[in-house]
């Protein structure tokens, strides 16, 4: 059985670790099936956003996978020249940005590395057990998949540094009051709600969404005046699908709020 399984679920792409047994942890195969998942998503002009999650419902993805890093000969040589295999991320990609929103569907450990990978994604929706942390801290393994710079973006860095520095795992209903959650649903409903928003996002106007995205992302290390000069450059090459979008409107479309929200 593949350890890494991509299919497509009308306009989404859906990428799924398959390691039951192993919580879903990524080895090194996987790692290059993930990669090879994020090109097939990447190259294809009909999936307009990837759904990222994994095999049932204990875990999302415990991370690297430990037990196969300890098999493997621990000359330093030889570990950093796997690393140097990888430079779009250890664990797959976790190092490039994907053009288009992508959803991390999550259930149960989403933990250390399988955090990183739930931090790449735009948007999480998780189920009600999901249970969140960079328990690596324990191991003295490094955070090296984007998560000390994605947690902070996204929850702020005095939260992200207790999370970084303690390891300490939190639940659902915690990580929602952080932002760090985007949605959370009764357990075993968290793919199908992402898939749902998947189609919601599908359902948008795409250029300007897109170009709206951008600008959210690369400007978030910008200073205010740059951010503000990209989000104009980047508005200015999509106003045309605005003046359309106004005409729409105008003609009595989306009038109190209909078709907001996904």
């Amino acid at each position: 059985m593949p350890k890494v399984t991509y299919e497509r679920r009308g306009a989404a792409a859906l990428l799924t670790i398959a390691r039951r047994e192993r919580r879903n942890a990524v080895d090194d195969e996987t790692a290059g099936l993930l990669a090879e998942g994020f090109r097939s998503f990447e190259a294809d002009a009909d999936a307009r956003a990837l759904v990222l999650t994994g095999e049932g419902p204990e875990a999302f993805c415990a991370g690297a996978d430990l037990k196969a890093i300890a098999a493997a000969p621990l000359d330093e040589s030889t570990v950093r020249d796997s690393l140097a295999a990888r430079p779009d991320g250890p664990l797959g990609f976790t190092r490039l940005t994907p053009t288009k929103p992508t959803i991390a569907a999550i259930s149960g450990w989403c933990l250390a590395g399988g955090f990183e990978l739930a931090l790449w994604c735009d948007l999480r929706i998780a189920a009600e057990t999901a249970k969140l942390g960079f328990t690596e801290r324990r191991f003295g393994v490094p955070l090296i998949d984007g998560g000390t710079q994605r947690l902070p973006r996204v929850v702020g860095m005095g939260r992200a540094l207790e999370l970084i520095l303690t390891g300490r795992v939190v639940g659902a209903a915690e990580a929602l009051s952080w932002g760090l959650l985007t949605e959370v649903v009764p357990p075993g409903e968290h793919l199908e709600r992402a898939l749902e928003m998947a189609e919601g996002l599908a359902a948008f106007p795409q250029e300007t969404m897109l170009s709206d995205r951008r600008a959210a992302i690369e400007g978030a290390g910008l200073a205010l005046a740059d951010g503000l000069a990209l989000e104009a450059e980047l508005g200015a090459a999509s106003v045309m699908a605005g003046v359309r979008g106004a005409a729409r409107f105008a003609s009595g479309e989306g009038r109190g709020g209909a078709g907001a929200g996904v």
